[in-house]
């Protein structure tokens, strides 16, 4: 599996690298590897890729702590929200969230009984990004510190939102609705993103939970976007899909820090798919300062119409 994946990356993303960022990313760094919190608390709804059973590590953490044991990061996975501390949360590199709802609260559910981030936490957090730390969400990340408004929302549709949490304000994008899982043709807008060419130089079609999204800000980078005429509407749930196309994976600058999402990631079969790991490998490397790419804001220009909601 090793050997499959350094050969995907290989094959797609060396001539994106470059011969010495692949000499660190593939073979090891001699400097310190890069320190990684993978964060996989629910505090609603539990997703079966971070699921653990017997006390073992999810498929996600599992698949991430392999990969980077190979590649040069030091991961940790982990629920317990007493690691955003303040005295504790500069120790990190960067953070991975494959998280969903109020991550303060207890309030629903409390999985795996590990304690919640504190207030104080989610600030030290989100300073610590603006600051330059990295950040990596995948999946039901946009559906975590969600704005008041789609707590208690008149219409999940409303965009934007006037009380934007500073999470989602950090992501670059807020989780609406999900319809039918059902493949679809999503488009790559950035080929040159690292390891984004795993995929394709143009599009491809993956089965997969699509997450309908909203208060995605001008400033993001988009790497792979919906290309939503391709949506099979299986049923009247799919109604969040008609809209324009819309970003589904980015990168955007927040402060010093840099931040990347993917709405990738509900199933299992995603995360063993390479080209999803190495995609992964490829953003962590971007996130934790080891290789350069351009990010310049796209969004207007890929997907003009992106804000454009259903009615």
């Amino acid at each position: 599996m090793a050997l499959n994946r350094r050969q995907m990356l290989l094959a797609s993303g060396a001539a994106l690298l470059g011969p010495a960022a692949l000499n660190r990313v593939l073979a090891g760094s001699t400097t310190a590897p890069k320190k990684v919190l993978f964060f996989t608390k629910s505090q609603t709804f539990q997703h079966g890729p971070i699921t653990r059973h017997d006390g073992k590590l999810g498929l996600a953490e599992q698949l991430l702590t392999d990969l980077g044991k190979e590649h040069g990061f030091e991961v940790l996975a982990t629920k317990d929200g007493s690691v955003f501390e303040p005295d504790k949360v500069g120790q990190w590199d960067a953070f991975v969230f494959y998280t969903t709802g109020d991550l303060t609260s207890t309030a629903k559910n409390n999985y795996e009984n590990a304690p919640p981030i504190s207030p104080a936490g989610k600030k030290a957090f989100l300073d610590a990004i603006r600051g330059g730390k990295g950040f990596m969400g995948m999946h039901s990340a946009t559906d975590t510190f969600h704005s008041k408004d789609k707590q208690n929302p008149p219409n999940v549709f409303n965009s934007p939102s006037a009380d934007l949490d500073p999470y989602i304000a950090m992501i670059g994008g807020e989780f609406i609705v999900h319809g039918s899982q059902q493949k679809v043709k999503l488009d790559i807008t950035d080929a040159k993103f690292p390891s984004a060419s795993g995929f394709g130089s143009t599009s491809f079609d993956l089965n997969d939970e699509w997450y309908a999204l909203r208060n995605m800000p001008d400033d993001l980078h988009v790497i792979m976007s919906y290309d939503t005429s391709s949506f099979p509407r299986k049923s009247g749930g799919d109604h969040c899909y008609d809209r324009p196309n819309f970003p589904m994976t980015w990168a955007r600058l927040h402060g010093k820090g840099r931040v990347f999402y993917t709405a990738m990631g509900h199933r299992e079969d995603v995360w063993e798919n390479p080209k999803y790991q190495g995609l992964l490998l490829g953003a962590l490397s971007w996130i934790t300062g080891q290789v350069e790419t351009d990010v310049t804001p796209n969004v207007a220009r890929v997907t003009p119409d992106y804000k454009t909601l259903p009615k």
